[in-house]
């Protein structure tokens, strides 16, 4: 976990911290039940419902559930998926380092942006060519499993991009673009054929002059998937469809 993703952990955690104390200070209040009452009914020390409700305190979830119950309420916690994951295999990291070793210099690459509302996520680099404006966000895919939910989280990510910390610093620039790396396999190649029409419509730039803009001084001509194999020496991107 990088330190940019230990301190968004971080502030997640005190924000559902804080909803907690909120609700159950508000439960407690609606019920007309006061702090020792609960204290007495829960059978914990009045000091810590104090330390709760003033956000002193962050119970577990089997004391929530604890206090719960003496109010007669329900604790619900769920898990639900956002933008994607932000954890990186071998492959993408590979495929990640060839990018930025090969991208010519008029792109700025700024790896792991953390964006955070409308959707919450990471994308894996955002690209920036200041002279002309440009902002390219990248995502690599080492596999595709459920291509709409990898294209909603992207352009989800994308839409998202001016909550970034760093956005301001870009200084004025157009839209934000997409470019899509996937990895290039006998399955990957395979899915990429069944959902085609998809793929193309939602990036339907030509990978060639994509890899000519990335490597060269060419215009970026917009969304753009590009195929990523990789040999045992190298990794070499594809500029065909």
């Amino acid at each position: 976990m990088t330190d940019r993703q230990a301190t968004e952990a971080r502030r997640q955690a005190t924000r559902i911290h804080r909803g907690l104390a909120e609700d159950f200070r508000r439960l407690r209040l609606d019920a007309s039940v006061g702090r020792s009452q609960l204290a007495v009914a829960a059978g914990v020390d009045l000091g810590y419902i104090c330390r709760i409700e003033d956000g002193r305190e962050r119970p577990s979830i089997d004391m929530y559930a604890k206090l719960a119950l003496a109010m007669g309420a329900d604790l619900s916690c769920r898990l639900y998926p956002n933008t994607g994951p932000a954890i990186h295999d071998r492959h993408q990291a590979r495929i990640l380092e060839a990018l930025l070793r090969e991208v010519h210099p008029r792109w700025r690459p700024h790896p792991e942006v953390g964006v955070r509302q409308p959707a919450r996520g990471w994308i894996d680099v955002v690209l920036h060519a200041p002279r002309e404006g440009t902002c390219v966000c990248t995502e690599i895919e080492s596999d595709l499993r459920r291509i709409e939910q990898q294209l909603r989280w992207f352009t989800d990510k994308v839409g998202s991009l001016p909550s970034w910390e760093g956005w301001a610093q870009l200084g004025d620039v157009g839209p934000p673009s997409r470019l899509l790396i996937v990895r290039s396999t006998k399955a990957t190649r395979s899915i990429g054929r069944e959902f085609a029409r998809q793929l193309a419509a939602a990036y339907p730039a030509h990978p060639a002059d994509a890899l000519a803009a990335l490597m060269g001084t060419a215009p970026w001509p917009g969304a753009a998937l590009i195929w990523a194999e990789i040999e045992p020496a190298r990794v070499r991107f594809i500029g065909r469809r």
